[in-house]
């Protein structure tokens, strides 16, 4: 089938805004799923330890927030996490409710390996684009991000 046979509606799914990012995520992600693999950790997994690897703790629902990862998968999430001894639950002494979640020494050996093997990857994403394009891409992406976001609050 060539492109001439491909209807007019087909086109235009084809070239939405969500199939366009669907595989331009599906282009950048291999390499990071083959360290995270590597490392083994899964791509949720990662999400959590890489805020973590900034904010030293935070409780389940500020790394929902930050991973935008749903709180119940994240139970699992933190679970196994916390079986390879990557992160640890702290309850709060004011607030017996709160949990805080931490990186361990052992999370903080993985980041050390890891960290510049994805500044790695993410230096090969960069170099087609020139500083120009990449700050305007950022720049577009999270201009849909805030105006969709917006009125998507207006909305409720």
């Amino acid at each position: 089938m060539n492109d001439s046979s491909i209807n007019k509606s087909a086109i235009d799914f084809i070239t939405s805004l969500p199939m366009v990012l669907n595989r331009t995520l599906d282009a950048i992600m291999p390499p990071y799923r083959d360290l995270f693999q590597e490392f083994g950790v899964t791509e949720q997994q990662w999400r959590v330890l890489r805020i973590l690897w900034e904010q030293k703790h935070l409780t389940s629902s500020q790394i929902s927030n930050f991973t935008l990862l749903p709180a119940p998968s994240l139970v699992g999430i933190l679970d196994r996490l916390e079986k390879k001894g990557l992160v640890s639950r702290l309850r709060s002494t004011l607030d017996r409710r709160q949990v805080h979640i931490a990186i361990t020494l052992k999370g903080q050996k993985l980041q050390e390996k890891v960290i510049p093997r994805v500044q790695s990857i993410q230096e090969l994403n960069k170099k087609n684009f020139s500083t120009e394009d990449w700050v305007q891409i950022n720049s577009i992406l999270n201009k849909f991000l805030s105006t969709l976001t917006e009125s998507q609050d207006d909305a409720k």
